[in-house]
């Protein structure tokens, strides 16, 4: 498989964090309205998403195939706009390393269900225990950036 891959996704995941981080920030500078911070957000991102359809063509083909498409199938958006908001609250409530700590955790969890069993048309991969091993590293390095301080204070002092 090709590197490039590998270093696109982790962009990504660079992307989320600054993506939150700025969608905090916005909130804020809109009187601690995380609701429209999401919404504007979203919206800059469906405008972007638009002119690059645009520019590349095939999108009235695509948009006219939508009505046939599954109900279930349009859910992402929905779910992308309640995770979106959620980080928007959450990010000044348990601070940003919690935050997408736990969220790429709840990622790990479920791509590795979808994968075993081949959910929502994924293709099957199935899970190893050497991954569920690698599983339970993240979750105790998770497990210690949540609550390592408090550990050591309380055991160190």
């Amino acid at each position: 498989m090709s590197m490039i891959y590998y270093v696109i996704a982790f962009a990504a995941g660079l992307g989320i964090t600054l993506q939150t981080t700025l969608n905090s920030q916005l909130a804020r500078g809109l009187g601690g309205d995380a609701v429209t911070a999401a919404l504007f957000s979203f919206a800059a991102g469906a405008f972007s998403l638009a002119v690059y359809s645009l520019l590349r063509g095939g999108l009235f083909t695509s948009l006219a195939a939508i009505p046939s498409q599954p109900l279930w199938s349009l859910a992402g958006g929905l779910i992308g706009a309640c995770a979106l908001f959620s980080y928007v609250v959450l990010a000044p409530k348990i601070g940003f390393s919690a935050l997408l700590g736990l969220a790429i955790v709840g990622q790990l969890l479920s791509s590795q269900v979808i994968d075993h069993f081949g959910l929502l048309g994924a293709i099957r991969r199935p899970v190893s225990v050497l991954k569920l091993g690698g599983m339970l590293v993240m979750l105790a390095g998770l497990a210690i950036m949540l609550f390592g301080d408090r550990l050591s204070e309380r055991f160190l002092h």
